[in-house]
């Protein structure tokens, strides 16, 4: 017995596809799928965040719709994974945030920038410009940021390690990833977004044509993402180590990361939200579109104020623009947890999982490890 319909509808799925294997050099999920001959709920967790959803399989597939066997595994695979983020959320509690993710994503913007510019407003400093080094602490100080934000960032850090600690030992992953092998293989083939292709002939898009644009989407908001977070650490050790202040002059390494990092977060963003409008709705799970909608779009408004800041900060209007952002920034922070994020550190873990299984020639109970 399931859990839910959801991997009720996948192990059918799976075993049927488990029977013909046609599509199996298309990603490293048949490939996973042919080493078990039955599937528990553990499996299908795993086998659903090794999914990249390329969609390539139900294009392949001669039994998808209007066949009576109805096989749609991208769809049936997307709705068991955002299933597993709650199963395996930190604290439990909390994982009902991921079924109102949209919702929740809202509110926290709302409030954190309510209450930044609120908080903005009672500084002596707010209604005047300010300019030079020390500017931004002018309004909120260095410490009363570095506490919050700091709070905030390692409450989501600590949260995401408990939730995929809880994930990896779900799918029966050995105790720890020591395996250094396996995770470079996994670290290599996620850092490429190999599987994304589909076997190579690309992702499935609106003229059906083997387009690879989601891939690149994707590599600009992760790599995006991955420069916004190395120019928030080069600028806290020019703070600490080097006693100086933002902001800093256009030139310097802190802007220069961020803006390119900016521009990743816009461009984007913006080509998955329209990727995701064109894509074929017979392979979306519309119970999924609040999350990946709502976590797009706050990395979209991240980028967005923090270039208008860039740009305007020896304005009027930057004390306004710096309290837009770090709201924006402090929602992301305090939802990362419980939202799309999450999708990419169990996917590296199922990478991780498929390389171990790779090496040892099989899965668990089917006394080949």
């Amino acid at each position: 017995m399931h859990a839910t319909e959801a991997l009720v509808e996948a192990d059918r799925l799976m075993t049927l596809c488990n029977s013909c294997r046609y599509c199996e050099g298309l990603c490293a999920v048949f490939p996973a799928m042919e080493m078990r001959n039955s599937f528990a709920d553990s499996d299908l967790n795993y086998l659903a965040n090794l999914c990249h959803s390329c969609g390539a399989c139900y294009i392949d597939c001669q039994f998808s719709p209007p066949h009576e066997f109805n096989i749609n595994v991208p769809k049936t695979l997307a709705r068991v994974r955002g299933e597993s983020y709650a199963v395996y959320a930190w604290p439990g509690a909390l994982s009902g945030l991921f079924a109102r993710n949209g919702l929740a994503i809202s509110i926290a913007v709302a409030l954190s920038v309510t209450a930044f510019i609120y908080g903005f407003a009672s500084a002596p400093a707010f209604s005047a410009p300010q300019s030079g080094a020390g500017a931004f602490y002018q309004i909120m100080s260095h410490n009363a940021m570095a506490l919050l934000f700091g709070a905030a960032f390692l409450y989501a850090m600590l949260a995401l390690t408990l939730s995929v600690r809880n994930f990896w030992r779900g799918i029966g992953g050995k105790a720890a990833p020591s395996d250094s092998s396996s995770v470079w293989e996994a670290f290599r083939d996620a850092a490429s977004l190999r599987y994304l292709d589909g076997g190579g002939a690309g992702c499935l898009n609106a003229e059906d044509a083997p387009k690879d644009m989601r891939k690149h989407y994707h590599h600009a908001t992760f790599y995006g993402f991955v420069l916004c977070f190395a120019a928030t650490c080069v600028g806290t050790l020019y703070h600490y180590l080097l006693g100086r202040e933002a902001p800093y002059p256009w030139y310097d390494l802190p802007v220069v990361l961020g803006s390119l990092g900016g521009i990743g977060l816009i461009v984007g963003p913006i080509g998955l939200l329209i990727a995701k409008a064109r894509r074929a709705k017979i392979l979306t799970e519309e119970r999924q579109l609040g999350m990946d909608v709502g976590f797009t779009v706050m990395l979209l408004l991240t980028a967005l104020t923090g270039l208008l800041l860039l740009i305007l900060r020896q304005t009027s209007g930057m004390n306004a623009l710096l309290a837009l952002h770090l709201g924006v920034v402090f929602a992301l922070f305090v939802t990362l947890p419980y939202g799309k994020f999450v999708h990419g550190i169990y996917r590296f873990a199922a990478l991780v999982r498929y390389a171990q299984e790779q090496r040892a020639g099989g899965a668990p109970g089917l006394g080949l490890e």
